[in-house]
């Protein structure tokens, strides 16, 4: 994987300093820890209604001292924000294409020599999803990694990592356990946000 903000040491320490006070300030509380065992996980992200979740997102990893990776569209790593959204552990993702990104998102995983936490919002957008996309499932899976349940929760102001979600190969059942886990978080846009 890529260079990103998380493994940039100096750069990494002040944006730590910044992020915890930053959310302190304005009231949102950090819960939970990376789960033992989790060093290579994916976390789903969920909800995802705003733009705003990625500032966020960063800043609850630099408290929690991720180390994250995240899917985006690929339009927004077009020139010339393309060097800094890959440093902030951008991947560009075509939606448009068909491609094997679960076996690419897999391997990398794999391959990583040290701790790395993939993000996917399992909406797949911040538009209102009616149906939840399943390739967080199948990358955990292939890469034999754990599932994490991440999340932040607007109204509450509290944002942080829940427990390891273990797949029993039913996903249909396994999604409407992850779904039930994430029905109470409400997103900064909260009706756009589906957990039905």
């Amino acid at each position: 994987m890529h260079r990103t903000i998380f493994t940039t040491p100096l750069v990494n320490t002040l944006l730590r300093a910044f992020s915890v006070g930053f959310l302190k300030i304005t009231g949102w509380t950090v819960e939970g820890r990376l789960p033992s065992g989790a060093g290579k996980s994916v976390l789903i992200a969920a909800p995802h209604t705003s733009n705003w979740d990625l500032p966020y997102t960063l800043m609850v990893a630099f408290t929690l001292r991720l180390n994250i990776y995240w899917m985006g569209k690929a339009q927004i790593f077009r020139p010339p924000f393309r060097g800094l959204m890959m440093w902030l552990g951008g991947i560009p993702v075509q939606r448009e294409t068909s491609n094997n990104l679960v076996a690419a998102s897999a391997a990398a995983i794999r391959a990583a020599g040290g701790p790395l936490q993939l993000i996917v919002p399992p909406e797949g957008t911040r538009s209102k999803a009616r149906q939840w996309k399943t390739g967080f499932y199948y990358i955990a899976v292939s890469a034999q990694v754990p599932i994490v349940m991440a999340y932040m929760d607007y109204e509450k102001k509290r944002s942080g990592l829940g427990a390891i979600f273990e797949p029993t190969g039913d996903i249909d059942a396994d999604m409407v356990a992850i779904k039930a886990f994430y029905a109470p978080f409400k997103g900064r846009n909260a009706r756009q946000f589906d957990a039905e």
